[in-house]
């Protein structure tokens, strides 16, 4: 089992815009292809403009199969357009993350 955890700083007072462009264009075509997120959330305390997603795949090779078909999706094309040009974002960070031999997902 594979975790892609990413956490995203948008520049301060947009997050609510930028997860309401997410949520009309971004989690259709995104789910398609890696299914429902692990977990999606917003920062409770620390950095109010910061939000964290994670994706479970069974290894690196079928993250980058799920990955590959996302980007090749025109709708995912379209929304990352609209992100960019919508200028939110300011920082992202990624970790390819594996559970410890004690952890289970119930």
């Amino acid at each position: 089992m594979l975790f892609d955890h990413r956490t995203y700083e948008c520049r301060p007072g947009t997050i609510k815009d930028h997860l309401a462009l997410y949520r009309e264009h971004g989690l259709a075509p995104q789910t398609r292809h890696l299914g429902q997120p692990f977990l999606y959330a917003t920062t409770e305390t620390g950095n109010p403009n910061t939000f964290t997603h994670i994706w479970v795949f069974e290894n690196a090779g079928d993250r980058e199969t799920r990955r590959a078909a996302m980007w090749a999706d025109p709708e995912w094309l379209a929304y990352i357009k609209l992100s960019r040009e919508a200028g939110y974002m300011a920082k992202q960070e990624n970790r390819l993350m594996v559970p410890t031999d004690f952890f289970e997902i119930k």
